[in-house]
């Protein structure tokens, strides 16, 4: 009985490291990818948000194929039908969103955008605190980028689009980890969205020539805000569930406005300091609350191993 109570010991100490290797992931995971969109901002004026996607895209696809080095070989149909589908996700969601932006501006895009994984934190959890957790951080992220009305319909939808996806990366990308080892299932849905931007990103590109310096910025933002957050997320998908996932996303305006503030001098106001606090207690509570129900799991299993 007492090995059984230092295994069941040793277990939780596992789980728990894992958990918060898990949330570190997800924070580290944001914060590259608002430090990269910042960065890929630069270069909208050279060649605009289609221009800047495609080289993210291909960055991302180059640097998930050497570091996950996928066996495609030897994938079975099971293991390629989530790549396949993630890869369209990859493919449609930055080039949505940042359409998006530059139709209805950034404010009411990221609103949007945040449906997506808010659907899946309210869809994916039966506790009460967790969807008043969910509720409270859309709210502050409402607040936060201040949506305007706007009567572009296609910029609406290119928004509710992003949303769409990022719902589906969260849960593919929990699939892909699932059913394939390392980052390969990533590394080939990032391959495959690279090659699907490679007649778009030379059109452009060829009407709009680019600077060195903005290539440099959209080959930043592809390694900050695609290929590392791709491979980051999927191991954070192994260690924390999907809803809990979409809760935290909530932090991804948190971290836009005090990339904002440091790289681009982006100013905040006193409701924009309000609403990041709401939003950051709203995911403290999560975590918390979600601690305390592993605990409470873990003494009902020793209760009933003593028995």
């Amino acid at each position: 009985m007492q090995t059984t109570a230092h295994a069941a010991d040793a277990n939780s100490a596992a789980e728990k490291r894992s958990r918060y290797a898990g949330i570190a992931m997800m924070l580290g995971s944001g914060l590259s990818n608002q430090v990269g969109a910042a960065i890929g901002s630069l270069a909208f004026s050279m060649i605009g948000p289609a221009g800047v996607v495609a080289v993210r895209q291909w960055i991302a696809a180059i640097a998930l194929l050497i570091v996950g080095r996928p066996s495609m070989r030897s994938f079975t149909w099971q293991q390629w039908r989530p790549v396949l589908l993630l890869a369209v996700v990859f493919a449609t969601m930055n080039l949505s969103l940042y359409s998006a932006i530059d139709r209805i501006g950034l404010g009411l895009a990221v609103t949007l955008e945040f449906l997506g994984p808010l659907t899946v934190a309210l869809v994916g959890s039966r506790r009460a605190v967790d969807l008043g957790c969910a509720v409270i951080a859309a709210a502050g992220v409402v607040v936060l980028t201040r949506p305007q009305p706007t009567t572009d319909y296609l910029g609406i939808g290119l928004g509710l689009l992003a949303a769409v996806c990022w719902a589906s990366y969260i849960l593919l990308n929990r699939s892909v980890g699932r059913r394939l080892p390392g980052a390969q299932g990533t590394a080939a849905a990032a391959g495959l969205s690279g090659l699907v931007f490679v007649p778009i990103g030379i059109a452009v590109l060829i009407q709009h020539p680019p600077t060195a310096g903005a290539l440099a910025c959209a080959a930043a933002a592809g390694v900050l805000s695609s290929a590392l957050p791709f491979f980051v997320d999927t191991l954070a998908l192994r260690r924390v569930p999907a809803h809990f996932f979409g809760i935290f996303m909530s932090i991804n305006p948190v971290l836009a406005a005090t990339v904002g503030l440091v790289l681009l001098g982006q100013t905040l106001h006193t409701s924009e300091w309000l609403s990041i606090a709401a939003i950051v207690t709203a995911n403290v509570v999560a975590v918390l609350t979600a601690e305390r129900r592993w605990a409470t799991r873990i003494v009902r299993w020793l209760g009933r191993g003593s028995r």
